[in-house]
């Protein structure tokens, strides 16, 4: 989980992809004041949440 964030990081079971999603999506979200994180639960899962400032 640590490391889903990082640039061209792609897990252990992909066997597709760049690897620059989540990268991109961190970036934006954080350039427009918000917070991204993820919580993962093993066997049932892994959910994405994210805030935006209301201006």
């Amino acid at each position: 989980m640590p490391h889903i964030w990082e640039r061209y990081y792609k897990g252990k079971q992909s066997e597709t992809g760049t690897g620059l999603g989540l990268f991109i999506c961190k970036f934006i979200i954080e350039s427009h004041g918000g917070k991204i994180w993820a919580e993962s639960e093993v066997g049932k899962g892994t959910s994405f949440m994210f805030t935006l400032p209301v201006e």
